[in-house]
Parts: C-alpha cells; structure tokens; sequence
C-alpha cells in the first residue's frame, strides 16, 4: 500500500515531467515514463496492487530525466 505522502510526490513528479521541453532530447524519455508512472497512479488509487520496487524505480527514472533534462537546458 502506497502512502499519501507518495502518491502526493508521484503527483508532483507527474507534473514536472508534463514540462519537459518537446525541443528537449528527454521528452520523449519523460513522456513514457510519465505514462508508467500515471498507469501505476490510477491502479492505487483503484486499491490495486502495485509492485513497489518497479514503482520506485519509475520514480528513479522520472527523477533522472528531469535532473538531465534541467542539465541539458543550462548548456
């Protein structure tokens, strides 16, 4: 069972990957896992289970493509 707290930062990440530039290399990246990750949303909040470690590691990834897609921008 995933807690509120999670399911609030999911939230956030979800949004934050919605703004990744289209001109940006990562935004097709972003786009897939913004998919998985609103996938995995929509079945807690249906009070399905989800496996938390492929959860965890959506979330890893979303959290790397922004920090590239951030990097990428300040060149």
């Amino acid at each position: 069972m995933q807690s509120p707290e999670q399911n609030q930062l999911i939230r956030l990440l979800l949004s934050r990957l919605e703004r990744v530039s289209v001109d940006s290399y990562w935004a097709h990246r972003a786009s897939g896992i913004r998919g998985s990750l609103l996938r995995a949303l929509e079945k807690v909040e249906a009070g399905q289970a989800v496996d938390g470690s492929a959860l965890k590691r959506l979330m890893n990834d979303g959290f790397q493509i922004l920090e590239r897609a951030a990097r990428e921008r300040v060149k």
